[in-house]
């Protein structure tokens, strides 16, 4: 797989990116108590449909539904079947879109009403954290300053790293590489290039960075149940820096 991606390859990643982040903003409003993690599914296959795409992560490595929905401990990969949105619950939307021939993919998290201090410190902090990694990803920039960025901007706040689970590259396939780590050392790893397709997703926890796979053999959880967050965007590497390409 090639890590650069040709002007073709990046105009269709990126109006897919842009139709996701619709389909992304639609759901984020239908988060509210009492929602269930069906319905949730299913407006999210309906859309992308309806946008005629193909959900990226139905079927991939047997995973059974369109929407990654992830609540409180769950880190990523939660299965939304069976589930029902609650007060007080974090949740994780994840959700990958096939169009003309490429992926793209983004993550964001919500909570419904009131949450402790705490929570909401770790949502504002992942999130800050992506904004940070996406501003270092640069031309001549390497993939450990994107990690060492992140990582410092979650830790420096009193909360743990996800160091397990991690972006990736995306193109003809949801996970290509290289692999982007949300921690690293200044100046190592891959050098950035202008043409790279990165995804970014800093994942982090109120309380440990270890994660166990559920019964389910799909959804991550912190070790010690603690919550966690969990934001992505897909990016562009351009010769004026990185452009979002899931954001509307």
């Amino acid at each position: 797989m090639a890590l650069i991606k040709t002007k073709e390859e990046i105009e269709a990643i990126e109006e897919g990116g842009k139709i996701l982040a619709g389909i992304m903003d639609c759901l984020k409003k239908e988060v509210i108590v009492g929602v269930s993690g069906d319905h949730l599914n299913n407006l999210a296959e309906e859309l992308i449909l309806k946008n005629k795409g193909f959900p990226s992560f139905k079927n991939y490595n047997g995973f059974p539904a369109a929407l990654c929905l992830s609540l409180n401990e769950e880190i990523v990969h939660g299965i939304p079947f069976g589930k029902k949105i609650k007060e007080g619950d974090v949740v994780s939307l994840d959700l990958g879109f096939f169009y003309k021939g490429f992926h793209s993919d983004m993550a964001t998290t919500v909570f419904l009403n009131e949450v402790p201090f705490d929570v909401l410190r770790l949502i504002k902090t992942t999130k800050k954290a992506l904004k940070r990694g996406i501003k270092k990803a640069r031309i001549g920039n390497t993939l450990g300053d994107i990690g060492n960025t992140i990582e410092r901007c979650i830790t420096s706040q009193g909360f743990k790293v996800i160091e397990n689970l991690c972006g990736h590259g995306i193109g003809k396939e949801v996970h290509e590489p290289p692999d982007v780590l949300n921690f690293g050392k200044r100046h190592k790893g891959m050098k950035i290039e202008e043409g790279m397709i990165l995804c970014l997703e800093p994942m982090a926890s109120l309380g440990s960075s270890e994660i166990v796979l559920g019964k389910d053999m799909s959804t991550y959880k912190t070790k010690d149940s603690s919550i966690s967050a969990h934001f992505e965007h897909t990016i562009i590497i351009t010769k004026d820096g990185a452009k979002v390409a899931t954001e509307l």
